[in-house]
């Protein structure tokens, strides 16, 4: 498979709130540099861990542009209700130097329909020729792209030019033997957090847009270079990669659910940033139970990893 922006770690930006939850951009950008300098390869901007649904197209090209003017390579979610929306806001992302668009199906209107389907990432590739694009594929929008229709759009935009696939094990494997195996010019990137090593090692992914890595970079990184190694046949990194992945297991498996941004603000508030503590919503909150729970489960993570990191060999190498 060929390199391209799409290879690599990125994680998938949160929108922090200001006092009147309004958009904290300036908080975004630090954000947005601090998990460059981490090591990402560049962020995702208003995908679901952005908010996107609850932000004014306005409000989401006033982020795009922040974080390009701060040098932030940022690829552009795509995601509306009316596909008009979707070509504004990928034509923007093309004008102001974003690096790619991460194409999000048509939703709620004749979500189910192929033809409906085509005709919107159809209009999203026309409206950015010069942004290479991967489609989302994901469940909650309610749409799979199969090869025949990913091929078919793939004959007529050449700057469509792989998957992000967010339907879990079975749909990783699905876009590797039926996608990507077809044609080596293709990327796959893996994009829920539970499957980053069967993404690497079964099924070829390149790359990982990340939720958990927004509070913890170094370890989701740890865990993509121990990946990588696993995939090129080296036994210890599997067995290493496999440990890691499932010391992460519970706080990977919050970006599965409808809750997955209030866990993942609260991690980040727990790392000392409160721009994350408020939504946009008064009410999107976490329960006491679930706050408890979280808390729990992150400070065992970070106990295991200080002392597993210890260790010598593959570990270190990765590190």
């Amino acid at each position: 498979m060929t390199s391209n922006i799409f290879s690599g770690t990125m994680p998938a930006l949160m929108t922090p709130c200001k006092a009147d939850r309004s958009p904290d951009f300036d908080a975004l950008v630090k954000k947005g540099r601090e998990l460059i300098d981490a090591g990402m390869s560049a962020v995702v901007y208003c995908g679901s861990m952005g908010d996107w649904p609850l932000l004014t197209d306005g409000e989401r090209m006033e982020g795009v542009e922040c974080l390009v003017r701060a040098g932030v390579p940022v690829v552009v979610g795509t995601g509306a209700v009316n596909t008009k929306a979707a070509v504004a806001l990928s034509a923007h992302a093309e004008r102001v130097g974003a690096h790619g668009l991460m194409v999000i199906p048509r939703v709620l209107s004749r979500g189910s329909s192929v033809i409906a389907q085509r005709h919107h990432f159809s209009a999203i590739l026309k409206a950015a020729p010069s942004l290479p694009a991967v489609i989302y594929n994901s469940p909650y929008y309610g749409f799979a792209t199969r090869a025949d229709l990913f091929f078919d759009l793939r004959a007529e935009f050449s700057n469509l030019i792989g998957f992000k696939e967010f339907g879990g094990f079975d749909d990783l494997r699905y876009a590797a033997e039926n996608i990507t195996s077809q044609d080596d010019q293709v990327t796959l990137m893996v994009g829920v957090d539970t499957a980053v090593y069967h993404g690497y090692v079964n099924c070829g992914t390149t790359g990982a847009i990340t939720g958990i890595g927004n509070a913890l970079p170094r370890e989701v990184l740890h865990l993509v270079a121990l990946c990588r190694k696993a995939a090129e046949g080296h036994a210890e990194a599997r067995m290493r990669a496999k440990e890691l992945e499932e010391a992460l297991g519970v706080l990977s498996s919050f970006d599965e659910g409808p809750d997955l941004v209030l866990y993942y603000k609260h991690l980040m508030v727990l790392n000392g940033e409160d721009e994350y503590r408020l939504h946009f919503n008064e009410t999107d909150v976490l329960s006491d139970a679930q706050r408890n729970y979280v808390e729990a489960q992150y400070s065992l993570f970070k106990a295991w990893y200080a002392d597993w990191s210890k260790q010598g060999g593959v570990i270190g190498e990765c590190a």
